[in-house]
């Protein structure tokens, strides 16, 4: 699969096979995403993959934080609210999903049903997530953002699927205690990943980008 084509048939998926993924490929893929740009080559991120019954520990605990009422504390800070422009992406892809699944996106119900999905990785064997030191500047988000990329768009080339989770961040302090890393690095992103579903109707919908026009500006 070229680059181009990786980039554009690549989505979040939200149902995996529970096939796991041999060890050696998902290692494979993160050796791909090593190779991403970084300021200076710093080189700001770090990964950990949790598998197995270890991923399904941490699972359980997970929505149990989150059933008992606590209050998500990520790392990074969940936004309050966006420019006019984006907001107005956000609520058209909310009415596109709500017809497309006949779902009101603002019941409460289903964000609860939605928030336990995303913690138990939509039933993919493995979770990766992101850390790097939180002591590193703001730029260093913008690079492990780069990497993060690479590692989707690789396990793409390699037919793996993945999403992008925020959702995994909430309780940054738990997830941090269980897999043994110091309060010093900064949880900035989990990654489910696996096998993709594609007979699943989950696995159906596709969001649309904006005309090219909208975001260019040529000058000459």
């Amino acid at each position: 699969m070229d680059a181009i084509e990786c980039i554009k048939t690549r989505m979040s998926i939200r149902k995996f096979k529970s096939e796991p993924v041999p060890k050696e490929k998902l290692l494979s893929v993160i050796d791909t995403a090593k190779w991403s740009p970084s300021y200076k080559n710093t080189q700001p991120w770090e990964a950990v993959i949790v598998s197995g019954a270890k991923k399904d520990e941490l699972s359980k605990r997970l929505v149990e934080i989150f059933e008992k009422g606590e209050k998500p504390k990520p790392d990074i800070p969940e936004p309050e609210s966006w420019p006019s422009q984006n907001d107005s992406r956000i609520r058209q892809l909310f009415k596109e999903r709500s017809e497309k699944f006949g779902i009101d996106f603002s019941d409460p119900e289903y964000i609860k049903r939605a928030k336990t999905a995303n913690f138990r990785f939509y039933g993919a064997p493995h979770g990766i997530f992101l850390f790097q030191d939180a002591s590193l500047p703001l730029w260093s988000l913008f690079d492990i953002g780069l990497f993060a990329q690479s590692l989707m768009l690789a396990a793409r080339a390699y037919g793996l699927g993945t999403v992008p989770q925020a959702f995994l961040t909430d309780y940054s302090s738990a997830v941090k205690e269980f897999l043994g890393i110091p309060e010093s690095k900064r949880l900035v992103l989990g990654i489910s990943i696996g096998y993709p579903d594609l007979e699943d109707k989950a696995n159906s919908f596709r969001t649309d980008r904006v005309d090219i026009n909208e975001i260019v500006k040529w000058v000459e």
